[in-house]
């Protein structure tokens, strides 16, 4: 490559660079093409054959390999992956006709993200921070932050930093007495995720059918004054994404299964719900996430109070601010 002193980056004789806007310690690799209104962060890897378009904002430390294009206006923060031959579409044209749509026209990919070989995000989408892309996946809504997404049109399929996740039922689930005791109740497990815990619900058999109970003030952390049940979830679509500032709440899985991602700003854990014998609750400030639903999914969750919608924190960004405060 081509030392350039005067700009304090390299760059390859045979790369077409117009812009004079790159930081230092950038290196820019044989036919890549820039154009004159990008903007390139600093300690960035440009491979060969990447289209940057004007308007492009690159934050430090980007990686962009071989054959992928950022169409004009995308926006790239900090310490970003983005895999060969990928393709970020922005509407600029929409831009010029409706520019105060500019944020909802033009691709974000937020600090530490991975984007797929061969994937494609189409125009206005936001990919979360530390969120995952994989190979030719076709982003067409937001990704949350710490999301793993793949498929044609994408869908979240995990989260990042999670343990392989287990159901409970094996390690809480016994058989109750009947009457069943005090011990037996108050049977719970922590979680690796501070104010996350798991309870053994009693569940009693019979030959006319099965029942499980839950009483107020005795198997229950709290008394709730509110419930919502989830049910008829596509498979691929994803509740909650949010926290709460005082709130409890208490889930149980009633029909079919779930998975519930519970998050403290630190640890990151992921539980199957799956049986009406395991209830989870869930404190206050515990960013949470319910995903994987059968199509006979039947989850119902208890509120300690009535609905807020001051209490809710639904951008994770602030969520971490508020834990780490």
């Amino acid at each position: 490559m081509m030392n350039n002193p005067q700009q304090g980056h390299f760059q390859h004789p045979a790369a077409l660079v117009e812009t004079q806007q790159i930081g230092a310690g950038t290196q820019i690799a044989a036919f890549a093409h820039l154009l004159p209104g990008a903007v390139i962060g600093a300690d960035c890897e440009i491979s060969g054959q990447v289209l940057i378009e004007n308007a492009v904002r690159v934050g430090d430390r980007v990686r962009i390999q071989s054959g992928a294009q950022l169409r004009a206006g995308a926006r790239v923060e900090d310490d970003v992956f983005i895999g060969p031959n990928a393709l970020l579409l922005s509407d600029a044209s929409g831009v010029a006709r409706k520019p105060k749509l500019a944020a909802q026209l033009f691709t974000v990919i937020r600090e530490g993200a991975t984007i797929g070989a061969n994937a494609l995000l189409m125009p206005g989408v936001t990919i979360g921070r530390k969120a995952v892309v994989e190979v030719a996946a076709v982003v067409t809504h937001d990704v949350p932050p710490n999301a793993i997404v793949t498929g044609n049109p994408a869908r979240i399929v995990g989260y990042v930093d999670l343990p392989h996740p287990k159901p409970p039922v094996a390690v809480l689930t016994q058989p109750f007495s009947e009457p069943y005791s005090d011990d037996e109740v108050q049977a719970r497990k922590s979680t690796r995720v501070r104010g996350v815990w798991l309870h053994r619900m009693p569940v009693i058999t019979d030959l006319r059918g099965n029942l499980s109970v839950g009483e107020f003030g005795k198997d229950l952390p709290f008394e709730p004054k509110r419930y919502f049940v989830v049910f008829d979830v596509s498979s691929r679509e994803v509740r909650g994404e949010h926290a709460h500032r005082t709130l409890h709440q208490f889930l149980v899985c009633l029909k079919g299964e779930c998975a519930l991602v519970v998050d403290d700003g630190t640890t990151r854990e992921e539980v199957v719900l799956d049986s009406p014998a395991v209830g989870v609750h869930v404190e206050p400030l515990v960013w949470g996430v319910q995903y994987k639903f059968s199509s006979d999914a039947l989850l119902l969750v208890l509120a300690s109070d009535k609905y807020d919608p001051h209490d809710y924190i639904r951008d994770y960004e602030d969520f971490e601010r508020l834990v780490a405060a």
